[in-house]
Formats: C-alpha cells, structure tokens, sequence
C-alpha cells in the first residue's frame, strides 16, 4: 500500500464499515503516525463552510461531501484503497478546518 497523502480519498474499513474519507493529517507526518486524523465522506449536503464538495472529478461516483465536524481518528492501516485526490482543491481542508474550529 502506499502511503496516504493529505487531500487524497481513500476506502476506510472502520468497526464493520467501508466509507470513503478525505485525510487531513498533513503528509509530511503520515508516514511516522500509526493513526492520522480522516474526514468522513457523506451523502448527506447541507451546503455548511465545514464541507467540501465532492463528485466525478475527485474519484467518486455521486455528489457527497467531506464533513469536517466529524473528524475522526482512525489507524492509518483501516485504509484500503485509493479513490482520488482533492489535487488543487487540497487548499480547501484549511478553509473547512478553520470553518469547524471558528477561528
């Protein structure tokens, strides 16, 4: 497996369920960390700053969102497969993050 880059989808199996997650653990730690922090993805939008909009362009095959008022924490081995990349949209984690936290 590689190893997972921030702003990239990946397939998480967590406590009997596979869900799509966005990470929001930065990269540079990744690779030391044995548990990285995961935005779960939803098909639920409520159109709020602590989402980001995703769909075809970022590897998924409906309209859902990454919630960022439900980080969780998840060992980085729960990852399965890669789905996609936020790729130049990666700027977007800051602006959700900021958004969740009120700062």
């Amino acid at each position: 497996m590689s190893i997972p880059r921030q702003g990239e989808i990946w397939w998480a199996e967590m406590e009997a369920l596979r869900r799509p997650v966005v990470v929001v653990t930065r990269s540079e730690a990744v690779s030391v960390l044995t548990s990285i922090v995961v935005a779960p993805v939803t098909r639920t939008i409520r159109e709020i700053p602590t989402e980001i909009r995703l769909g075809d362009d970022e590897g998924l095959v409906e309209e859902c969102v990454a919630s960022f008022d439900s980080l969780q924490r998840i060992h980085r081995a729960a990852l399965t497969t890669k789905i996609g990349d936020l790729g130049v949209r990666r700027g977007e984690i800051c602006t959700a993050v900021q958004s969740m936290t009120d700062c």
